[in-house]
């Protein structure tokens, strides 16, 4: 595919919320209610944003800042901020250019990407536009399991091929949530955007379900993951694997002990569980639970450089960000996402240096007011 057209900002964008403004107005009723709908009443939705407002942070003066850096260090790898676009489906929905745009935007502003298994772009195209890059982030590839063990395998093969660096396996959507956004817009996939990358996987054949039983537990549910899914994976791939959907302690240590290389503490931007708790509420006790054994990551309602600080400050290693990515895409291609991205990276530092933080490393429990 051609490198995206540069297209102009709309006017009066300064922040993240004056992009979701913004993109409403541009997006039609059926990819407005698959973006930025949840599940149920969608308080898990407001209360990833409410969260991040309820902590503060306490300012320190007189420190020493030249010289400060975003930089961390991921799985390994050098980044020059904790930033990385999580993964999110059919983002032709929101632009042509979709995943293709974003990942652009992404390594020019050497932020990390996950791309989504219901990518609408292939992860060949992805894999061959950016990582000729020297600037870019880690390029990970996010997978759902299929029905069908060979698809999935097939899955990870073109991952590995194209040059993805790690899987992250999402462990927190055995099903779809009940989400009244999309039923009320009827929300179907128009002509041209579909998952590319699951093309020629059959249905799965039917259950015969006997009086009385579930089509949901004695049917789907046949296909949900589980921990021997994970242990599967790994004996399959030479690839680091994350799990993403941790918000108890406990599956915190089950999957350290069961090998996983990281974890995204999420709750899937509020589209699965309604009333799953904020992830900055349960983020500090997933990352002790963790032992400092693998990086701990989080998503969920992050729209300002001071929540990022926040998330680093609670044991974070870096953030996701989503739903502001498809905001940037509508508005502007890859243009809009990239400035997402810089207003991000550029609230960090300020919030860095306002709290007397040269480096990430200077982050801490003690930068939140917890009275």
């Amino acid at each position: 595919m051609p490198i995206p057209a540069l297209q102009a900002l709309p006017p009066g964008v300064v922040n993240l919320q004056d992009h979701e403004d913004s993109a409403r107005q541009r997006l039609d009723a059926n990819a407005w209610a698959y973006f930025a709908g949840g599940a149920g009443d969608e308080i898990t939705v407001r209360a990833n944003r409410s969260a991040w407002d309820g902590l503060t942070l306490t300012p320190r003066v007189l420190r020493p800042l030249v010289g400060g850096h975003t930089r961390c260090t991921l799985l390994g790898r050098t980044l020059a901020h904790p930033i990385v676009l999580a993964p999110v489906a059919f983002q032709r929905l929101a632009h042509p250019d979709g995943e293709l745009a974003s990942a652009y935007a992404a390594a020019m502003l050497g932020a990390g990407q996950v791309l989504s298994t219901q990518s609408s772009i292939a992860l060949a195209t992805i894999a061959q536009a950016v990582l000729p890059e020297p600037t870019r982030g880690p390029l990970w590839f996010q997978l759902y399991p299929q029905h069908d063990r060979g698809f999935t395998l097939e899955l990870v093969r073109r991952a590995e091929a194209a040059g993805y660096e790690a899987l992250v396996l999402t462990a927190d959507a055995p099903v779809s949530g009940a989400r009244d956004r999309e039923r009320r817009a009827n929300f179907r996939l128009p002509p041209g955007v579909e998952a590319v990358n699951l093309a020629g996987l059959a249905p799965p054949p039917p259950r015969e379900l006997a009086p009385g039983q579930s089509a949901l537990f004695d049917a789907l549910l046949h296909q949900a993951p589980t921990w021997d899914d994970l242990a599967w994976l790994q004996t399959h791939t030479r690839l680091p694997i994350l799990l993403k959907g941790i918000l108890h302690p406990d599956d915190a240590r089950l999957a350290c002990e069961r090998g996983a290389a990281g974890l995204i503490c999420s709750n899937h931007g509020g589209r699965t569980l309604d009333t799953a708790p904020a992830t900055a509420r349960v983020l500090a006790g997933i990352v002790a639970a963790t032992e400092g054994r693998v990086p701990v990551l989080v998503d969920g309602g992050i729209r300002r450089g001071t929540d990022v600080l926040k998330a680093l400050a609670l044991g974070a290693s870096a953030v996701l960000v989503g739903r502001p990515v498809v905001w940037g895409l509508a508005n502007a291609g890859a243009a809009g996402v990239a400035h997402v991205l810089r207003l991000l990276r550029d609230e960090l530092e300020i919030a860095m240096a306002l709290t007397g933080c040269r480096t990430l490393a200077d982050a801490g429990p003690w930068l939140l007011d917890t009275q």
